[in-house]
């Protein structure tokens, strides 16, 4: 429930329908028209397919995936398959919109996709599990391919499922090189160094870039600041080791089942290590026990939501006390908490940008496997931190600007929707800006074929 006393629409889809629109105000009426507009959020193919499995105590269970390729404007679909219980067909249009703006800001030549399956992966053996897995690679068919739709790792899938992917793809594609179909996947398969750590790597680059230019109130470095992290998973772990080796403290953590707190910092190989031996974080010795959702709340300098959607919102974003939010999950703040967020000054590094390090280094690993080359880790690892440092430093300077044009903004758009007000512009706002812009000059080159 919001400020109002309405109950928040948290609806991914719709989430991501209307941060889109939110910036259409800000891009020029000649690049992005209405029916462009339309063109470039509505996917361009959704997918269901039905799963029949045969478990492993003999029942068959039917379950339920979802594949949508959102656009091809600026390349072939590329997103990862999760596996998770909430999975369903709006989380996934949501999902694959965000991929296409993400890939579109850090300038990489993919469009957006997403698939999924509604299942507990928790529940299931590793021979479950590629069983589903393969299954559905199966149902897809066509649908995906090096040059049409490249799946990666999510939510509960890791570089085994991209492997078992690879292999049906390739058992049903045979005598042709079929490494480019997926990325994630281990390095004997032709995955790339450093895409294990990606998307928590480029979270740390964007961080370090934006403190850096001063736009964090009381850091110049990441050196001593503390951090709170919701998820422990493998954006979420990482994270937590990669920031610890910049100097920074880590003082909170939490996983599904809880969180843990302690404001003089906690040793990331002691969380791991208790996890690794209890399968969650929670009951870790010398600190203090605390809910799922509220590591959210911890004082803190930087704030890592690496979970799941929907995890800030206009019920306890008013509560949260950092200096910078720093989106390693996809779709963590609803709009109402972005605006709550930004009237108490608190800045919130946006998800296309924050957690794009992954789909960059899938990008790195596609190019490999085309190529048939292997890049080192050093080279890996530089070509990524100049990404997600120019990203940065493009949606610093669209905020900028934006901020400055925003009379005259407001004023074109008085002028043809009266009544219709527009917020000041947040960062979120600066990165679909370019992303969006980015898109539509795409679509308006290529043109309507036929």
């Amino acid at each position: 429930m919001n400020a109002s006393g309405r109950v928040e629409d948290l609806n991914p889809n719709h989430i991501a329908r209307q941060q889109f629109e939110e910036v259409i105000p800000y891009i020029h009426e000649l690049v992005l028209s209405p029916g462009l507009a339309e063109w470039l959020f509505e996917p361009e193919q959704t997918v269901k397919v039905t799963l029949p499995i045969r478990c492993d105590n003999g029942e068959i269970e039917v379950f339920y995936g979802y594949r949508v390729l959102n656009s091809s404007v600026r390349g072939p679909g590329k997103g990862g398959i999760r596996f998770h219980p909430q999975v369903n067909e709006d989380e996934v249009r949501a999902l694959a919109a965000w991929m296409t703006l993400k890939c579109a800001l850090v300038d990489i030549p993919f469009g957006g996709a997403k698939g999924g399956v509604q299942v507990d992966p928790r529940t299931l053996s590793a021979h479950e599990k590629a069983s589903i897995t393969r299954r559905f690679i199966a149902s897809l068919g066509s649908n995906i391919g090096p040059y049409t739709d490249i799946p990666a790792p999510d939510v509960y899938t890791d570089a085994q499922t991209m492997a078992w992917i690879f292999d049906t793809y390739s058992m049903m594609h045979p005598g042709q090189n079929n490494r480019p179909v997926v990325t994630g996947k281990p390095l004997e398969l032709g995955g790339s160094l450093g895409r294990a750590t990606a998307t928590a790597q480029g979270a740390l680059f964007v961080t370090e870039r934006f403190v850096e230019l001063g736009q964090v109130v009381g850091l110049s470095n990441l050196k001593g600041a503390t951090v709170a992290i919701q998820g422990f998973g493998n954006a979420g772990r990482n994270a937590a080791t990669l920031f610890d080796q910049a100097g920074a403290t880590i003082v909170a953590v939490s996983d599904s089942q809880g969180g843990v707190f302690d404001p003089n910092g906690i040793e990331v190989s002691r969380i791991e290590e208790f996890k690794d031996r209890t399968g969650s974080v929670v009951g870790l010795d010398a600190t203090k026990q605390l809910g799922h959702l509220e590591v959210l709340e911890v004082p803190c300098d930087i704030l890592i939501p690496a979970a799941l959607e929907n995890q800030i919102t206009a019920e306890n974003a008013g509560r949260i006390d950092t200096q910078v939010i720093v989106e390693a999950a996809n779709g963590p703040t609803t709009p109402a908490a972005d605006r709550i967020l930004f009237d108490k000054g608190i800045p919130v590094l946006p998800d296309i940008l924050a957690n794009a390090g992954g789909v960059v280094v899938s990008y790195y690993e596609w190019v490999q496997n085309i190529e048939d080359q292997q890049w080192d880790a050093d080279e890996v690892h530089t070509k990524l931190r100049r990404k997600m440092y120019r990203a940065t430093d493009k949606v610093v300077s669209a905020l900028t600007e934006a901020g400055e044009h925003l009379d005259d903004t407001r004023s074109n758009w008085a002028a043809t929707h009266p009544g219709e007000m527009i917020g000041h512009p947040n960062l979120r706002t600066a990165a679909y800006i370019v992303a969006v812009g980015r898109c539509a000059r795409a679509a308006s080159h290529r043109g309507i074929w036929p």
